[in-house]
């Protein structure tokens, strides 16, 4: 399980996010939303000590200021909204750097298990193929499915995920999204990620925290956290009469 107790981070002059509190357990797909700038991409930079915070982040018990970075990496892995490699790595290389914290030295000598993992998760993510190529040639949804095979080769207890599906197209969002929730389930991981499709939260999270102007303005449940009354709070609109008139016209379209 992680734990955050008390949350508080930001940058230079204040706070972005005030004293959020929240778990979740091995198995689980926690889903983050809120409006733009109420501190999503805050809380995970904070939980993976990319910036600095004050309160407390635990995990399985432990705080992670206890932890090493090369062990810290062995146990929380971040994919950013923004993930980018600045030389010209073949997708077999870039992926492999998501090893460097079992290697000895800088990946010079992977190992037959390192080489294993990110075999398997370049074919899991079906860019097996394409492993040879260079990174600056692909597409961006090539790209993203890079970044994410990068993080899954970490093998961490938990990944937390800025939207993850950032260029790639509806069904290629929901492949990659149900390949992520049964990943986490049969190996026991926790996955935290970052959302604004509230569709795809539904389809894929088991819990929801909701954010408002660097606050927690709800945490639980999906069905509970993301109800009608403070949906409409946060985002100043009917976001499920807006959805349900939505599903009411593709129903005219059928």
């Amino acid at each position: 399980m992680i734990e955050v107790k008390d949350l508080s981070a930001g940058y230079g002059a204040g706070d972005v996010i005030h004293g959020v509190s929240f778990r979740a357990k091995g198995g689980e797909s926690l889903c983050i939303l809120g409006p733009n700038g109420c501190g999503k991409s805050t809380l995970l930079k904070s939980i993976a000590r990319i910036i600095e915070y004050r309160g407390e982040v635990t995990l399985e018990g432990r705080n992670l200021s206890s932890f090493s970075r090369k062990d810290m990496a062995k146990k929380i892995a971040l994919l950013a909204q923004n993930a980018q490699i600045y030389f010209p790595y073949t997708i077999w290389e870039a992926v492999s750097l998501g090893r460097y914290a079992y290697a000895e030295g800088f990946l010079k000598n992977l190992s037959a298990e390192d080489e294993a993992v990110i075999e398997d998760t370049l074919r899991k993510l079906d860019i097996w193929d394409i492993k040879d190529r260079m990174i600056d040639e692909l597409s961006g949804g090539q790209l993203q499915r890079v970044f994410l095979a990068k993080t899954l080769a970490q093998n961490p207890e938990v990944i937390l995920l800025d939207e993850p599906t950032n260029h790639l197209d509806l069904k290629n969002q929901i492949e990659l999204l149900r390949y992520l929730k049964l990943w986490a389930a049969e190996n026991n991981k926790t996955l935290i990620g970052v959302f604004h499709d509230l569709n795809l939260v539904h389809h894929f999270g088991d819990t929801a925290l909701l954010m408002n102007d660097g606050k927690l303005a709800a945490w639980g449940g999906i069905e509970e956290a993301l109800n009608g009354e403070t949906m409409r709070a946060v985002y100043g609109m009917d976001i499920r009469g807006f959805m349900l008139e939505s599903l009411k016209k593709w129903e005219r379209g059928r």
